[in-house]
């Protein structure tokens, strides 16, 4: 019987022979490894396995691996799904990690594809979704901020712009940060006078903004400039933002001499002023390329088990910003698998450019560069450079890495020892692993909003922070006490539902969700930020320690270590008075770093729960009433404010005088003055 090596096998798994009949055979150079968990764990998992393997077609595809509760612990491609799965077969010669993931498998489910190319794409986009436990996981998905040209209007604006591309117009990106993206912008103002406003606004202006008298917009709304000179603006900043600069700015430099030449010093004036402001961009870019037009580099680098990925993007010939990354990922993972993994969910939901450079050999890069063109309208070349510039971007790269990961490393370390002494000072069992902080803010109980702010292990977390909107309606305006008790009602009773962690609180979320019998507490996952807080600092003294405690034994919580900072005398920081219950007040030594540590939470709540509040009080100050009017669309709207000037001289006006609008009919004058007449 001949024997060849079983195809298309996952690199973290033993060396197997597939037999002709399809059944596997471990080699005799096979290495064993030791297990820190029960044997038959694997072995159990192991039948499962085997059973779906049995019936697998040996296509193309895409697994998932579940445990008892139903929670995805692993999700996988493979070229031949029945090869894959079944190197998964066998209870022996597995890496740890694998074992665990076999250990714990109560079910499988098969998603068969017509290419493998189609199965990368899917586990990328099923690894985002899912967040499976065995898999590399992106853990900052924030989508990048890009420049855009709109082409729906008459004028076309300039605008960031995050999210999803559905309006009409020309994107330019990505960029790393939003401040790259508003440094450019602001630059591309000055350089081709576009308009930043919204349609709207620009809509309803009588005459020239601020922006048109510093010389930052050519005033398209009122006429101040001819609407097709105005567009010959837009197409030089777009051919600006496509690579084309140097041909941008030679036509700059020819019209400004023709100026010059002719006398009109002023209007040679504005031409060099622009010119100045696109060499400012040019000029601002850090480590900008001279062969090197359009790339993305991937520069992975490992410590201490840890890895940190650093992005860059070079776009026209600039570098427009970089990120760090630091994926989840196994010890026992390679470099090259988490780098290969991580690139397939970052352009999951983005396009990738014609160029990718990366540090390490990733061996699906092939597959990988076919996905991502499939998505595109061009070639995606995926490359490891071994010479000239490209290597010297990679290296460049790598190095920021290194120093990220560095930095990172430190910053746990000291956060570690931050948290050891938070928990000595307030009488913890040990060192609180997840902290929440609450704090109120509003303007005369007006605008109320309750802001939670989570810290770590590993600093701020803030992709756990949340915010929480008062809505009683039976609280005095500016009861605090009544504030605080409603947001950690609403917290605390959503945590003992959705994450019970005590047979009683999971019997009570049982019974709500109409289950019968008693339900074991989740396990709690050592590797993440688990979801109960470990201690909750309240942002006051006593009488809100009190409302916090009362809040939460009356949801049987009482178990989570309370403590409530009162600010010192006239309010200045370092003099805080910390509130413990069972404990007399106190305070920490001056110049403590632990009380440095209390106080950089503390100011990290307040601003989080102060800048929610002013953009919630900033919307609603933009909220038009007009908008609130059924029957009342855009032309109506505008029609009204063009005849009156002012939503408040609408609000004054008579039916009979509402009804002379262009227009505006007699039952629509009648609905807008009921309106306003019934809100006072």
């Amino acid at each position: 019987m001949s024997r060849q090596p079983a195809k298309d096998l996952p690199p973290d798994t033993f060396d197997e022979r597939e037999d002709a009949d399809g059944s596997l055979e471990q080699a005799d150079d096979a290495p064993e490894i030791d297990f820190d968990f029960e044997e038959g764990a694997v072995k159990a998992g192991t039948e499962i396995i085997r059973r779906f393997w049995t019936t697998l077609p040996s296509g193309p595809g895409v697994y998932r691996m579940f445990d008892h509760k139903g929670d995805v612990l692993y999700v996988g491609k493979a070229k031949n799904l029945k090869a894959r799965v079944g190197s998964y077969a066998r209870g022996q010669a597995h890496s740890n990690r694998i074992a665990r993931m076999i250990s714990q498998t109560a079910a499988m489910e098969f998603v068969t594809t017509a290419t493998e190319t189609e199965a990368l794409l899917l586990e990328a986009n099923l690894i985002k979704q899912l967040k499976p436990r065995f898999n590399v996981l992106m853990r900052d998905d924030k989508s990048f901020p890009y420049i855009l040209v709109t082409a729906d209007s008459e004028a076309p604006q300039i605008v960031k712009h995050r999210g999803a591309r559905r309006r009409k117009g020309s994107y330019y990106g990505p960029f790393a940060n939003v401040w790259a993206v508003n440094r450019t912008v602001n630059a591309l103002q000055r350089a081709f006078l576009l308009r930043t406003c919204t349609d709207s606004y620009y809509e309803n202006r009588t005459r020239p903004c601020l922006l048109y008298q510093i010389k930052r917009c050519a005033g398209p709304c009122t006429g101040e400039i001819a609407l097709p000179e105005y567009q010959t603006l837009a197409d030089n900043a777009k051919a600006f933002l496509a690579g084309k600069s140097n041909a941008v700015k030679d036509r700059m430099r020819e019209e400004m001499q023709a100026a010059s030449e002719v006398m009109e010093f002023e209007r040679a004036a504005r031409f060099r002023d622009r010119i100045s402001a696109l060499s400012a961009i040019q000029g601002t870019q850090g480590v900008n390329t001279q062969g090197v037009e359009e790339a993305d580099v991937f520069a992975l680098d490992e410590q201490a088990g840890q890895f940190c990925i650093e992005v860059f993007f070079f776009r026209n010939f600039q570098n427009w910003g970089n990120r760090a990354y630091f994926p989840k990922a196994d010890r026992t993972m390679t470099a090259d698998e988490v780098l290969a993994s991580f690139m397939g969910q970052f352009y999951d939901d983005k396009p990738a450019p014609r160029l990718v450079l990366v540090s390490h050999v990733i061996e699906d890069a092939e597959l990988l560069a076919a996905a991502l063109s499939s998505r595109t309208e061009y070639r995606v070349d995926i490359h490891l450079p071994q010479r000239g510039e490209r290597k010297n971007l990679v290296e460049y790269a790598q190095r920021n890495a290194k120093e990220a990961l560095g930095r990172r490393l430190a910053d746990t370390a000291s956060q570690g020892k931050l948290l050891v002494a938070l928990g000595q000072s307030f009488g913890l069992p040990a060192a609180p692993r997840r902290i929440e902080v609450y704090d109120n803010s509003h303007i005369m109980g007006t605008n109320a909003v309750g802001g939670m702010i989570v810290a770590g292990p590993t600093g701020f977390a803030k992709t756990h922070y949340r915010t929480f909107n008062i809505k009683s309606e039976e609280l005095t305006p500016g009861d605090d006490y009544g504030m605080m008790r409603e947001v950690l009602q609403r917290r605390f009773k959503r945590l003992v539902k959705e994450n019970p962690r005590t047979p009683a609180q999971a019997a009570v979320a049982a019974e709500e969700a109409g289950e019968i019998g008693m339900v074991p507490p989740p396990e709690v996952d050592t590797e993440t930020l688990p979801a109960w807080p470990d201690l909750v600092l309240i942002d006051g003294g006593k009488g809100q320690l009190d409302a916090a405690r009362t809040a939460l034994e009356e949801m049987g919580v009482t178990d989570v270590a309370l403590v409530g900072i009162a600010k010192g005398r006239d309010r200045d920081a370092g003099r805080e008075t910390f509130f413990v219950p069972g404990r007399p007040p106190f305070k920490l030594p001056p110049r403590d770093p632990t009380l440095y540590f209390v106080q950089r939470l503390r100011d990290e709540a307040h601003r989080f729960a102060i800048g929610t509040h002013r953009a919630k009080r900033k919307r609603e100050m933009l909220t038009n009433p007009l908008d609130e009017i059924a029957g009342i669309g855009p032309t109506r709207k505008r029609a009204l404010l063009h005849h009156f000037g002012t939503v408040k001289a609408i609000q004054r006006a008579a039916v009979e005088d509402l009804a002379k609008t262009p227009g505006v009919n007699a039952a629509t004058a009648r609905a807008v003055y009921d309106f306003f007449h019934a809100q006072a």
